[in-house]
């Protein structure tokens, strides 16, 4: 059931490479800006930045099929924009906006899309797990083909709840595939401090699930493995671990000073690993020039500003916003 982790660099053509880079740059510049106005008291609780991890989602959401689910954590804006979540609805979420995907009653860490198959954003460490695996137990139930995809951290990894869900996802052959973001830390701590086991995805053997681990910097082997792992999910057997190894660059949430690494480490990664970078230097050296590059960052920036624009401009919620969402209006049926 295990498989090593993957080495050779995967093949792509310059469109493609194109594609990952706007996307990955999207979230990046995004949650910069998240960062400005956090800063600024235009976003207020708990604010959690994907930055330096954009290559998982986007190369994952690369292999996603329409219909297929997405679930996640707290670190979850970059989800929203792979999945094709509107920057302008998303960045009025978190400034707490009427034009907010949860009507500014969600925030950072809860909103959802119905329309995109986006299930959340959630705040409790390792709760999203059972979720993800309820919607594909949904999806085994109705007979269809679809996929889930089910995103949490090295930190949650070892929360109880994670070794129940495997244990019933495997049982019952759900289509779930199990995406653990190592980014190293947790809230704080070092995975070495954390845990014995070398690696998070090899704890699926114990119940028979198939995975591996991958470099997650490389949107390229991140795609590669999750055509892997959806091809398995999709055949009918039964869920799969890919345990995707990342890096955020700043703290865990806007209020950590991430005092627990050097700069130097930090440092050391962007400039050796990042993501968005690896893939620049590969259209660069496929051809591409570097006007062109710039137009992208140019346009993307364009994007974000209409976004923080239409955040500041939106009202806050109505008042009556708190008796909204709490009862399900449901009508029995006739005998």
């Amino acid at each position: 059931m295990a498989t090593r982790r993957q080495t050779k660099k995967p093949a792509a053509s310059t469109d493609e490479l194109k594609r990952h880079y706007r996307e990955m740059l999207l979230i990046r510049r995004f949650e910069e800006k998240a960062g400005q106005l956090y800063g600024m008291g235009l976003i207020g609780g708990f604010c959690h930045l994907y930055i330096g991890q954009e290559a998982v989602v986007v190369g994952l959401e690369a292999c996603a099929e329409q219909g297929d689910k997405r679930v996640t954590a707290y670190r979850d804006h970059g989800h929203m924009l792979a999945c094709g979540m509107d920057p302008k609805g998303v960045m009025a979420e978190l400034t707490g906006r009427e034009g907010g995907f949860s009507r500014g009653k969600g925030g950072s860490m809860h909103m959802f899309s119905r329309e995109k198959d986006f299930y959340g954003g959630h705040g409790i460490v390792g709760a999203n797990v059972p979720i993800g695996a309820g919607l594909a137990f949904s999806d085994r139930y109705k007979g269809n083909d679809r996929v889930t995809f089910t995103y949490f951290g090295d930190g949650a990894a070892n929360q109880g709840q994670v070794a129940e869900t495997y244990n019933m996802a495997e049982l019952w052959m759900l289509p779930v595939i199990f995406v653990i973001e190592n980014n190293q830390y947790a809230m704080g701590t070092s995975v070495k401090r954390a845990t014995k086991s070398p690696d998070f995805w090899e704890r699926g053997a114990a119940y028979g699930i198939a995975g591996e681990a991958v470099d997650g910097m490389d949107v390229l082997a991140v795609k590669a493995a999750g055509e892997k792992a959806v091809k398995h999910v999709r055949a009918g057997k039964g869920p799969y671990i890919l345990e995707m190894m990342t890096y955020r660059y700043r703290g865990h949430s806007m209020s950590d000073p991430a005092k627990y690494r050097t700069r130097e480490e930090v440092q050391k990664m962007r400039e050796e690993r990042d993501a968005i970078e690896q893939v620049r230097a590969r259209l660069v050296e496929a051809g591409v020039a570097e006007d062109d590059l710039k137009a992208i960052d140019k346009e993307i920036k364009e994007i974000v500003n209409e976004a923080a624009d239409f955040a500041r401009e939106s009202p806050e919620p109505d008042a009556s916003e708190l008796w909204t969402d709490i009862y399900a209006d449901v009508t029995p049926q006739s005998a």
